[in-house]
Parts: C-alpha cells; sequence; structure tokens
C-alpha cells in the first residue's frame, strides 16, 4: 500500500506539473480557440510543440477561418492536421488563409487545396487573388527589367516609331501554377507592337490611328500559358524617331559608290599593269632587232669565206 502511494502520489505530481505547464505554455490560446468555437485539443497544441510548430500562427488561422465561416471539417475543410501539413512543407499559413478568405469575398472559386499549391509553387497566393480581383498595370517595356523606356519599331515607309504602352492585367488562378510570369507577356506584347508597326504601309497610319496596334495585339492572344489574363493595352506614347529608311539609302549608296571606286581602281591598276607590259614587249622586240642586226656582219663574212657571193667581173676584176 505505501508503494501504491507513492506511485499514485508521484504520478499525481507529473500529471499535475504537465498540466500546469501546458496552461502556463498555451492555456490562454486553448481558452481562446475554445470560446472561438474552433475544434482544437490541448493535445493539438502538444503535437505542434513537439513538431517544432508555432501553435498561436495555426490557432488564429483557424479563427479566421471560422469567423469567415469557412468549412473547419470534411473533405475540403481547414483542419488542424491540414494547416499543420502546410506549416511543415514552408508554408505560409496566414496568407494561404488570407488569400481564401479574400476570394471568398470576392466570390471566386479558390479552396485551400489550390491555395496550398501555389503557395507551395512560391507565388504570393494573397497577391495573385488581389490582383485578380483589382488588375494591374505594367510597362511594356519596363525600365526596371530592360533598362529601356520605348520600344523601336520601323514602319514600311522606314520611319522610326518609339511606343511606350501600358498593358493591364489580371491573375489566372487556373494557369498560375506553371504559367508564365510577367516578363513573358511583357516580351510577347512588345513583340506585337513592333511586328504591327512594321506591317503598317506608313508611320503616319500609326499616328492617326494608334488603336490599331492594340486591336492586333488583343487579337492574338498572348496571354495563352500565362500566369495572368490581359485585360486590356494602351498605347501612352507614340514618338517619330530617325528616317531608318533614308539613312539605309544612305548607306547603301556610299557601300555602292566605295564599290565603283573599287572596281575603277581595279580597272586602272589592269590597265596600268598592261601598258608595262606592252612596254617590256617593245623593248623585248627592239633587243631582238638590234640583235639580228649584229649578226648581218658575220653573215655576210661567212658567206665571203665560203665564196657563195659572186661579184661583177667587170666591175671586180677577177
Amino acid at each position: 500500500m505505501p508503494i501504491l502511494l507513492g506511485v499514485a502520489v508521484v504520478f499525481g505530481v507529473v500529471v499535475f506539473g504537465a498540466g500546469s505547464l501546458f496552461v502556463l505554455a498555451y492555456g490562454r490560446l486553448w481558452l481562446t480557440a475554445v470560446t472561438s468555437q474552433v475544434p482544437i485539443g490541448p493535445w493539438a497544441l502538444i503535437r505542434m510543440h513537439f513538431l517544432k510548430l508555432s501553435p498561436t500562427q495555426i490557432v488564429n488561422a483557424m479563427i479566421q477561418a471560422r469567423q469567415a465561416s469557412l468549412p473547419l471539417d470534411g473533405v475540403n475543410g481547414i483542419t488542424t492536421k491540414r494547416l499543420e501539413a502546410h506549416a511543415l512543407s514552408n508554408g505560409n499559413v496566414p496568407r494561404v488563409i488570407a488569400a481564401i478568405i479574400s476570394a471568398q469575398k470576392a466570390k471566386m472559386d479558390l479552396d485551400f487545396d489550390r491555395a496550398a499549391a501555389i503557395d507551395l509553387a512560391g507565388r504570393d497566393v494573397l497577391d495573385a487573388v488581389k490582383t485578380s480581383v483589382d488588375p494591374k498595370v505594367i510597362d511594356c517595356p519596363d525600365p526596371a527589367r530592360s533598362g529601356k523606356a520605348t520600344l523601336s519599331a520601323i514602319s514600311r515607309d522606314g520611319i522610326e516609331l518609339r511606343v511606350r504602352a501600358r498593358v493591364t492585367v489580371r491573375t489566372n488562378l487556373e494557369q498560375l501554377i506553371g504559367g508564365a510570369t510577367e516578363d513573358t507577356v511583357i516580351a510577347r506584347v512588345g513583340e506585337s507592337i513592333i511586328s504591327s508597326i512594321g506591317s503598317a504601309d506608313t508611320h503616319k497610319a500609326v499616328l492617326e490611328n494608334p488603336d490599331m496596334i492594340t486591336r492586333n495585339v488583343m487579337s492574338r492572344g498572348l496571354d495563352a500559358q500565362t500566369a495572368y489574363e490581359i485585360v486590356s493595352i494602351d498605347i501612352a506614347d507614340v514618338d517619330v524617331g530617325e528616317n531608318i529608311g533614308a539613312r539605309l539609302q544612305a548607306d547603301q549608296a556610299e557601300a555602292d559608290t566605295r564599290v565603283a571606286r573599287a572596281a575603277a581602281e581595279k580597272k586602272r591598276a589592269e590597265a596600268i599593269a598592261q601598258e608595262q607590259l606592252m612596254k617590256a614587249q617593245v623593248a623585248e622586240n627592239r633587243a631582238l632587232v638590234v640583235l639580228a642586226e649584229a649578226e648581218v656582219p658575220h653573215a655576210l663574212a661567212e658567206t665571203f669565206r665560203s665564196g657563195n657571193i659572186v661579184g661583177d667581173q667587170k666591175g671586180s676584176g677577177f
């Protein structure tokens, strides 16, 4: 009996001490959860402690979900274990809950699984919901990314136009995971603007009707496979730049002149070479003539020695 009594006393002391520690550490938090009608028990708080999670963060998220009338049970419910799993995956529990509440107020379909997947994919799910509700405007081109303030395009008449556009986009939650980012949207819009200006017959047509660019660009479906939906494209500014066509023609004329000069110089060099060749041939022929004249006395002497020449007997005395 004394042994059993001692064991009971020790057990009671341990239970009392554990209970006291729990009350000191999480008593107020648990009481807040109970008064907020959040289904979370003491063992769940202890489990979070040993999992090195923040019970305060998870309990506050559950309270926010309860106050927003989000389901806290069932297949799609926001349960404590689902929040724990998301936190263990280095997810941002408060932003996920805030995003779901914002989507619910905006009548958007966003459940916990999709919001958690977006958050774990590295996207800011709360900012995505806000951008979907309140579209944002991005510059094309973006000076912060490309370092350029305008797009440079050339119409068919050779005139350069410098364009600055503003693209209004909203987040496409269906394609947020795996969809292309803002950089892709800006690049596509910029390419389409340059192509549209390049297909214009004159720069005056673009200046008179800038919305022809936006119509052409909007009809191409540039937001396909991106995380955004293009709401509108507005031409903020159009400036006339250089006459690229005239400059190219001038450069071509200069190049043609240089080619003609090179060809003339080549012909001149060939003529000089031909002249020198002819002079050399004349000198060679003169040398041959002199050589032939030098052979004449030798030939006459040989003829006399051989007696092949018969002189006039009367005149010569033979």
